[in-house]
């Protein structure tokens, strides 16, 4: 009888160990910015420059807009990220550089839905959205 209570404990374990939630640590590393824009038509990314976001495994966020420098803080719950105040540069850039960052500062206002797949991160929050790939 003790086997087999044995047998299933073991069981169990191994079943609980393959069901866990991936942990949020999928976010943590740098990612480089592909697209913005609404989620229905995302506009590509603007071409030369350095635009995405790092995820510390401390909380921190840091990035570059494609015109400007950001840094803040963040924390993850469930499939939602909230971002903490984010503090920026203050350059003027052309045009589309200063489009492209609106679109960040719209994901990074407050709360945003965030999804994992692959290499690929996308932040959404209302109808914008930010794809990015490590």
């Amino acid at each position: 009888m003790k086997k087999y209570l044995l047998i299933l404990f073991v069981i169990a374990l191994v079943v609980s160990a393959c069901t866990a939630e991936e942990p949020s640590v999928s976010l943590i590393g740098s990612w480089k910015l592909i697209s913005y824009g609404p989620a229905s038509a995302p506009t590509p990314a603007v071409a030369d420059t350095q635009a995405g976001l790092t995820f510390n495994e401390d909380g921190t966020v840091t990035g570059n807009s494609g015109c400007n420098g950001l840094g803040g803080s963040y924390a993850v719950e469930g499939d939602q990220i909230t971002f903490g105040e984010i503090v920026m540069t203050l350059m003027a850039c052309d045009d589309p550089r200063m489009v492209q960052e609106n679109a960040f500062q719209q994901v990074l206002a407050n709360t945003a839905a965030y999804k994992v797949e692959g290499n690929t991160l996308m932040l959404t929050s209302n109808d914008t959205v930010l794809v990015l790939t490590r």
